[in-house]
């Protein structure tokens, strides 16, 4: 066999030494970790700072959440997710793309959001849990959706709530069915954002956005372990969100961290032009609520204990034992206490502050904004066709019992300034406040752990919406532990009309300084 000559060794070594520089570039090129990305409980700052280190790539990120989704939802039947969103890669290609360019991250760069099925978008059905609406793709984007999609956050998927969000208890739909604990799946995740706050708390996105007319923010993520902020009324658009009653409704974020939870509210709060009640959101909100968190927020800040919604004869051991430590963990963070804060009247006045009903005058407007794309002209046809789980025919008939205008009705079904009932409320509370010099209030919010599934008649314990939402004050849940079972329990505090960023920071010293959040063990 003829020797090679030195020519051809050489140029032989060449090719050989070309292909591995080929293959080591490849590799540099595409992390490592793409593949068996650990996402763990990862914050906004952790995956950027992993995106911009070159460790992780968008794609990788999408791609863990997905398999996640796939492995855990259905097959444990937490039944949190109804749908993906189809374009969800595509997206995270493209933004892989822009950071190859060099182009600077925007705010929510590559954050994987899952929304509650009430919120429009114009890539997926929006069903508000409903088989009226099974789906049905409205014409454009909630602002809150258009406002995360132009800070390049990827709407990932949908997920499942209590149809027509008239439960704050249980999150069942008449198109998906119910939605489960993921800290015990023989338990409710609370209503009606419950599919977000079990989807958020099991990892199979980086953060979720609900909504909340009584509830059903602060309720399921105090359940599912959750930070959940309800905003004070007008500090956000409730532009393209199913109503239910719409003089309370908000949308916000729902996250595992508080951090987390001022970063995308930082994004989707301030001004719509097509939402008036937001018109003085400019003035009174700061442009960001996440630089000034400090672990050192709660020192000097005086703190009053609502007793008044903690103290009943049916509050768990267990959520008392939990309060109690918590109110030792802020005077230990350096808050002073004032225990208890009495508020003059609050008995009479929250029992005269009902829910008025205006759903069938708003859902048929939200009809109508649909176009020729709805199935149904009014709810009159929605309850014709019987088209809704039996539970809720007590709440079709209450809502169908009110034909008029809610400013018709007797006193009127309006906002806090309009509504003598919810003025003389949130008098009172700030009253109470300023005479005592509080900077913000807390309970439970819940007096009790997370109900079985299909109890409707053990006590709840349900405190979120006895003020804020007849008030219009905003108010924040952060984990506050466990109970002896391993179910977790929620510390709600209450601040005046857009102190969002005060409640930010005190919610950030508490969660930094007791660091209760833990993921469920059904979902390593």
């Amino acid at each position: 066999m003829k020797k090679p000559s030195h020519f051809q060794i050489f140029w032989r070594t060449r090719a050989v030494l070309f292909f591995v520089f080929l293959t080591l570039s490849a590799c540099a090129t595409v992390p490592q970790q793409a593949q068996h990305f650990a996402l763990g409980e990862l914050t906004i700052s952790e995956l950027q700072q992993s995106l911009k280190a070159g460790k992780q790539t968008c794609v990788g990120v999408v791609d863990a959440y997905l398999q996640r989704i796939e492995h855990f939802d259905q097959s444990s039947k937490l039944n949190a997710i109804i749908l993906i969103n189809p374009r969800a890669k595509e997206k995270a290609q493209s933004l892989d793309r822009q950071r190859e360019s060099g182009a600077p991250m925007r705010a929510l760069h590559c954050v994987p959001v899952i929304l509650k099925d009430n919120f429009d978008t114009a890539d997926m059905p929006t069903e508000a849990g409903s088989m009226v609406l099974k789906g049905v793709i409205p014409p454009d984007d909630a602002f809150m959706v258009r406002r995360l999609r132009e800070e390049e956050a990827i709407m990932l998927a949908k997920s499942n709530m209590a149809e027509w969000a008239f439960s704050p208890y249980h999150s069942i739909s008449s198109t998906h069915g119910e939605t489960r604990n993921p800290y015990d799946l023989n338990r409710v995740p609370a209503g009606s954002s419950g599919g977000t706050a079990a989807a958020v708390a099991a990892n199979f996105g980086l953060v979720g956005m609900g909504s909340d007319t009584g509830n059903s923010i602060r309720g399921p993520s105090s359940h599912t372990a959750l930070v959940g902020m309800r905003s004070t009324i007008g500090a956000t658009s409730r532009d393209g969100i199913v109503p239910l009653v719409l003089n309370r409704d908000i949308g916000g974020p729902m996250t595992r961290t508080v951090e987390d939870n001022a970063r995308v509210f930082s994004v989707v709060a301030g001004v719509d032009p097509t939402d008036p009640v937001t018109r003085d959101a400019e003035k009174k909100l700061p442009k960001d609520f996440h630089s000034q968190l400090s672990h050192e927020a709660l020192q000097g800040k005086r703190i009053g204990v609502l007793r008044a919604l903690s103290d009943t004869p049916t509050t768990d051991p267990d959520i008392e034992t939990l309060f109690e430590q918590a109110i030792k963990d802020l005077k230990r963070l350096g808050a002073e206490i004032v225990d208890p804060l009495d508020i003059d009247g609050l008995k009479a006045l929250t029992e005269a502050t009902g829910f008025c009903s205006r759903f069938r005058y708003d859902i048929d407007h939200y009809f109508q904004s649909l176009g020729d794309r709805s199935p149904v002209k009014n709810l009159g046809e929605v309850a014709a066709s019987g088209k809704f789980l039996p539970g809720n025919d007590g709440a079709m008939k209450w809502a169908m019992s009110v034909d008029v205008a809610p400013e018709k009705q007797n006193p009127p079904c309006v906002d806090v300034e309009g509504d003598p009932r919810r003025k003389r409320l949130l008098d009172a509370v700030i009253n109470a406040m300023d005479k005592s010099g509080i900077d913000a209030l807390v309970y439970p919010s819940w007096n009790n752990p997370p109900r079985e599934i299909g109890d409707l008649d053990s006590p709840h314990g349900n405190n979120s919406p006895i003020i804020a939402p007849h008030s219009g004050q905003p108010a924040i849940t952060v984990p506050m532990g466990f109970t002896s079972e391993g179910l977790p329990a929620g510390l709600q505090i209450l601040g005046r009309p857009y102190s969002e960023a005060l409640l930010y920071q005190l919610a950030y010293a508490y969660e930094r300084g007791t660091l209760h959040r833990r993921e469920p063990k059904n979902f390593p």
